[in-house]
């Protein structure tokens, strides 16, 4: 487990973390222009040698900082793990310094990332979209899209092009966070009103 000692001594080699509440894991607030070094510091002098996952949180459109990432690295020496939080200082164009250099891992995370959120991953060697074909113009983990989804013309060309498929789009019903499995979706997720084909209203766009 990671001690008291370890967290006090980590804090005070590197003064501009801070550590942050949390109910499960040690989790420190790093900046983003030291996330690289910092990360490097973690595997190379802690024995962090594993990362675990990294992925973003969508904080709002009202927020100061409205986007930051997420990663838990893991150590085997201390059996435990520590949690970094670093907040993007642009809202219109999020940007993270890439750490796929340091853990390997990090390509894959960082990629649906960006395909997700909208977020680029600086010095990252290849950030494309690895779920969404590259000409998907929405980001689907953002807020501001809706539950039910956006209808898309489907398959995209290069889609159509590499499978020879043809494919229709089924409808979402609300996506996946619905709690209902009939009737009108805002009954049930009022965050979704008119948001759904089963929507008494045209879904706004």
């Amino acid at each position: 487990m990671i001690d008291e000692d370890f967290k006090k001594s980590l804090l005070k080699e590197h003064s501009y973390l801070v550590q942050r509440d949390s109910v499960d894991w040690f989790t420190v607030e790093c900046p983003s222009k030291d996330l690289v070094s910092f990360c490097k510091s973690m595997r190379d002098n802690q024995g962090f040698e594993l990362l675990i996952d990294l992925t973003a949180i969508d904080h709002g459109e009202g927020e100061e900082c409205r986007f930051s990432t997420v990663m838990h690295l893991y150590s085997l020496v201390h059996r435990g793990y520590v949690r970094l939080h670093s907040l993007c200082t642009d809202n219109d164009k999020p940007f993270m310094p890439s750490i796929s250099e340091i853990y390997p891992a990090a390509n894959w995370h960082e990629r649906e990332t960006f395909d997700m959120f909208g977020i680029h991953f600086t010095n990252h060697p290849n950030l494309k979209r690895i779920l969404m074909w590259d000409e998907y113009p929405y980001f689907p983990l953002r807020k501001e899209f809706p539950l039910a989804g956006i209808d898309t013309p489907l398959p995209a060309d290069d889609v159509v092009e590499v499978t020879q498929a043809s494919v229709e789009p089924a409808p979402m019903m609300g996506g996946p966070f619905v709690s209902a499995s009939s009737g009108p979706i805002s009954d049930s997720e009022p965050r979704a009103k008119d948001e759904s084909w089963t929507e008494r209203k045209e879904k706004p766009l």
